[in-house]
């Protein structure tokens, strides 16, 4: 008997080493052949990913949304979807950056930064809260762009002033490398692999995940949320940092982007002023934090 034990011994351990390889191909395939590339409640529409009930005409997600996907509610002016408004708390720790990549040759300076608590918004700032601000009459109109869409062609001193006026500030670039890499020091937000059309709004210009689509509303890849919860750091459009020089730098690439340098969680542009692929998020200074969380 101790033969047949054996065997059945040996036949099993094939066959689970048989379903561990299955798992890691189909893994493979579906980061490469990215079946999805709009978020849950979204439904792919020419470049765009628009809210169930509406299609993109000339680049705009137009009709009435049928429903908003959860963390999205509808606007006031009914013309679609917008991400909530939440702030993630950081308990603050060590930003380690290192040169562990060979596209960091000479552009990524290894060096480590002591981080204190703060908050940051978990969505780039959109039209919708950019308009509460016009309203108010301490931000100029920035033209008629979809309420849910990230405010753009901002420069630094007006994003800095948007951010003052909710009690905020530009996070510095320290904090907004913290929030994308994490203590682990990830090479992409959600992690070290696994750059495609569902995590990120890239290449939807001229691709690879699509052609003639441009700024897609805020939070449509959760698939790409950093593991607290922050959307679109990298990706859709660039955000505004503070730098400890004082300058400010775009971070994250966006949807123009075509290549995976330009999407690392320390990618960055020295751009000179307000630009379409340009917008931002906001920080919050914070005394005391007892956890990290949304």
């Amino acid at each position: 008997m101790k033969p047949l034990v054996a065997a059945g011994t040996a036949v099993a351990c094939a066959l689970v080493a048989i379903g561990a390889v299955t798992a890691v191909v189909r893994l493979a395939e579906r980061e490469r052949s990215d079946p999805a590339r709009c978020g849950p409640g979204f439904s792919p529409s020419e470049g765009r990913c628009c809210p169930q009930g509406q299609k993109s005409a000339r680049g705009r997600c137009t009709g009435r949304a049928i429903s908003c996907p959860a963390g999205f509610h509808a606007t006031a002016s009914r013309r679609g979807c917008a991400a909530d408004e939440r702030r993630l708390k950081y308990v603050g720790g060590t930003l380690s950056i290192a040169a562990d990549d060979w596209q960091t040759e000479g552009v990524v300076q290894p060096r480590t930064a002591l981080i204190a608590p703060f908050a940051l918004d978990a969505n780039e700032v959109t039209v919708e809260r950019w308009e509460h601000c016009v309203r108010a009459g301490a931000c100029r109109a920035v033209g008629d762009a979809e309420p849910g869409l990230p405010v753009t062609s901002v420069d630094p001193k007006e994003a800095e002033r948007f951010c003052r006026l909710d009690n905020g500030r530009l996070p510095s670039g320290d904090e907004w490398l913290f929030a994308a890499m994490g203590v682990e020091g990830r090479r992409f937000p959600w992690g070290a692999t696994g750059l495609v059309c569902r995590r990120v709004a890239f290449g939807l210009v001229e691709g690879p995940c699509a052609s003639g689509g441009g700024v897609e509303l805020a939070g449509t890849r959760p698939d790409g949320a950093t593991p607290d919860g922050a959307f679109d750091l990298v990706g859709n459009v660039a955000e505004w940092t503070t730098e400890r020089d004082g300058t400010h730098v775009a971070r994250g690439g966006s949807y123009k982007s075509m290549a995976a340098v330009d999407l690392k969680s320390w990618s960055a542009e020295a751009a000179p002023k307000a630009a379409r692929h340009i917008g931002f998020r906001c920080a919050y200074d914070l005394t005391a934090v007892s956890s990290t969380s949304p």
